[in-house]
């Protein structure tokens, strides 16, 4: 399992900064967002694509620290019905154009969340079966608009070199869990359309990503983004894990992003990471710092260390 890194996680770095800090740690690929939910601090998608100059002096920087280019990610929300929208489908279409260029074959993604209904104008994320409105809202935003998109999305990918699609699954989003991937994938008919597994997201909703792992296997997951959860007992307890205040009032909170075993502890990562193995997954594991508790770096090296002891790998040699 080649250890990559998501290039946010030090956002407040300049560019060559951050690729000496993630090389002086101990990744080896780099997973580089392109816009969208990203502010794409260390890539100009419109001067990438207008220069190979810059394309190459891009590229050439990484490699002089032994870096490879892991993945491009452009997570947004593409299936939003407005302006929006329309703006995250021109990241989308443009990091397609980008990942061509550079001969990049894996985009890390969103599945997107649509509106309830034709003329809606904002997203609409159902998760519950009452009142009964819901069910048809659901089944219109898969079989009208997911499905389709998703079927033209992985054959304009194949048509930019693109392998693999992996898709993130994140709440707010159709694709959420393993059986959403499936259902999705199954419907496009696509072996292009594959899972980014961030077990933090399934924690917060109380799923078990260990057993999510058997559910998946290793055919289906193209991708592990490797960022923890810490359920706040203080308020959690009393208000549970549906919570809608902003991860910056962290202190406030029923659930936190943070470091690598600041939620679950070395030896349940030391479980995910040997059932990945089992199951015969030997992709890219990278790393996705959102810990706002300390500085980027700090929680960077802090989860750095709990990868090099869980990961089934001699990081000696």
């Amino acid at each position: 399992m080649k250890l990559c890194f998501v290039t946010d996680g030090l956002s407040k770095m300049p560019f060559e900064e951050m690729l000496d800090h993630a090389a002086a740690v101990g990744f080896e690929s780099l997973e580089v967002p392109c816009g969208n939910w990203s502010a794409a601090p260390h890539l100009d998608l419109d001067g990438m694509l207008a220069s190979a100059g810059k394309r190459r002096a891009f590229m050439d920087a990484l490699s002089a620290r032994g870096l490879a280019l892991e993945a491009l990610n452009c997570s947004g929300n593409q299936l939003a019905p407005n302006e929006e929208g329309k703006a995250h489908q021109a990241v989308v279409e443009k990091t397609f154009q980008l990942a061509e260029l550079l001969g990049v074959e894996k985009i890390v993604m969103m599945s997107g969340c649509p509106g309830g209904a034709p003329g809606d104008t904002t997203p609409n994320w159902v998760t519950t079966s009452w009142p009964p409105i819901t069910t048809k809202i659901l089944e219109w935003q898969w079989n009208e608009v997911a499905i389709p998109y998703w079927s033209k999305t992985a054959e304009q990918a194949k048509a930019h070199g693109i392998k693999r699609i992996a898709l993130e699954n994140h709440g707010a989003q159709l694709v959420y869990n393993p059986e959403t991937l499936i259902r999705l994938r199954d419907g496009v008919g696509s072996d292009v359309i594959g899972l980014n597994f961030d077990p933090s997201h399934l924690m917060w909703m109380g799923g078990d990503p260990i057993l999510a792992l058997y559910k998946l296997g290793a055919g289906r997951i193209y991708h592990i983004h490797a960022k923890d959860v810490r359920i706040e007992r203080r308020f959690h307890g009393e208000d549970g894990a549906l919570d809608t205040k902003t991860i910056d009032k962290f202190a406030e909170r029923t659930w936190n992003y943070v470091a690598l075993g600041h939620g679950h502890d070395v030896r349940w990562w030391k479980e995910f990471f040997s059932v990945l193995s089992m199951l015969g997954y030997d992709g890219a594991v990278s790393m996705e710092m959102e810990d706002l508790t300390m500085t980027q770096l700090t929680a960077v090296k802090k989860s750095m260390a709990v990868l090099k002891e869980a990961i089934p790998r001699d990081f000696d040699q």
